[in-house]
């Protein structure tokens, strides 16, 4: 891959940063990643190799133990995180989510008291908007937070919290009527609690459940849980940014930077691919010669390779468009778009070229054409982007009529 996914403009840091990670992914997770992911079992080494790295600090400021990183370094290093197993990225997102939002939205105290241990790995984050029967209608939430004194006390089940188990401080978006009357738009009556919690299952806290690890097509190895509050009660002072009614905004602008995540997820992942493709082409020979000398099987890696560019660029064009203080939604929402459906396409060709080996567990491949499917859907839908998309375009081209 020394010509594919190239990233013009890196300082040093940026450089060494990078280089370090892809000898790591290389040295220690693609070797065990498919069989830890056939067990699906928690990839507890590997993270702790991330953590010996700072990783889990790289876009906390450096006042905070972090190593104030940009969200390209962070993406950059996503993408070559998920060439070697989609799911440890996973782990690496929602923490980093929940630290963005803090950094961005949090309280000095909040700031103070979780981004230090965070920065250094000891507290390891997630957090939580969807709900059973929500889909992508964020609006539609009913868990709910009602004061009582100097707390509130928090109902509803949750779903889809990537790290539920692993995780001890979860950011979670409810209801709060609270100080909003009758008839306020809901994204105007929605906050975001953090909420500590002992990592593990069953009843975390009083008031507070995880029931279980889902059973997944793919995208294993990674917890992915309901959370269930039952009169789970919480300190006031832990309402991120300490007002009610923000967590809607704050949320999606974590969100936001999430599908630059996404995005690069599927870049690397599409990467991955393109390698085990191009390699496997030039091993199997049919019809007296390798099946990389058949015309059909170029221009199916010729796609491929443009695809695996192509989504690379724009996937670092929004996070360069984020990183300069720009709105970056229309970028973003293209990026993660382009990315996850140029990946699952990529992951297909792949599989094609090697045939009825792709089928067979032993082969690479077989992984991550289950994994694919899960950037279709992680961070809104491609239909979610589309419409993103569609609202930000009629904004920059408004007709003057």
């Amino acid at each position: 891959m020394a010509r594919l996914a190239q990233t013009a403009g890196l300082t040093d840091i940026q450089q060494e940063i990078l280089s370090t990670v892809r000898d790591f992914v290389d040295k220690e997770i693609i070797p065990v990643a498919t069989e830890l992911e056939h067990r699906d079992e928690y990839p507890q080494q590997i993270v702790d190799g991330l953590k010996e790295l700072g990783l889990f600090g790289l876009m906390i400021p450096e006042e905070y133990g972090g190593l104030g990183e940009s969200l390209l370094t962070y993406a950059l290093c996503v993408e070559e995180i998920a060439r070697g197993w989609m799911s440890v990225s996973g782990i690496i997102n929602t923490h980093f989510i929940v630290a963005y939002m803090l950094k961005q939205h949090g309280t000095k105290e909040q700031k103070d008291h979780f981004l230090p241990r965070m920065a250094a790995g000891d507290i390891r984050g997630a957090f939580s908007m969807s709900e059973p029967a929500l889909g992508s209608d964020v609006s539609a939430i009913t868990s709910r937070a009602v004061k009582d004194g100097e707390e509130y006390v928090l109902n509803g089940q949750k779903m889809w919290l990537t790290n539920g188990g692993t995780s001890s401080l979860v950011a979670v978006l409810v209801r709060s009527d609270e100080g909003h009357p009758e008839g306020t738009a809901p994204h105007k009556s929605m906050t975001t609690f953090l909420v500590e919690k002992e990592p593990g299952f069953g009843e975390v806290r009083p008031g507070l459940t995880i029931p279980g690890k889902i059973d997944k097509m793919g995208y294993k190895g990674v917890d992915t849980t309901e959370l269930i509050m039952d009169g789970l009660r919480i300190p006031a002072n832990r309402v991120l940014g300490g007002v009610t009614g923000r967590g809607f905004y704050q949320m999606m602008d974590g969100v936001e930077v999430g599908r630059v995540n996404v995005a690069a997820r599927g870049c690397g992942v599409a990467q991955r691919a393109f390698e085990l493709g191009v390699q496997y082409a030039q091993q199997r020979h049919t019809f007296g010669k390798p099946i990389a000398q058949h015309q059909a099987i170029q221009f199916k890696l010729a796609e491929m390779a443009t695809k695996v560019e192509a989504a690379h660029a724009m996937m670092v064009n929004a996070a360069r468009k984020k990183d300069s203080g720009e709105r970056n939604d229309l970028e973003a929402g293209m990026a993660k778009y382009l990315a996850s459906e140029y990946c699952k396409e990529v992951v297909e060709d792949a599989f094609r070229i090697h045939g009825g080996y792709g089928f067979s567990k032993e082969y690479e491949i077989e992984r991550l054409y289950r994994e694919a499917p899960m950037l279709l859907i992680g961070e809104g839908t491609a239909e979610i982007q589309k419409m993103i998309i569609g609202r930000r375009l009629l904004e920059e081209y408004r007709f003057q009529g």
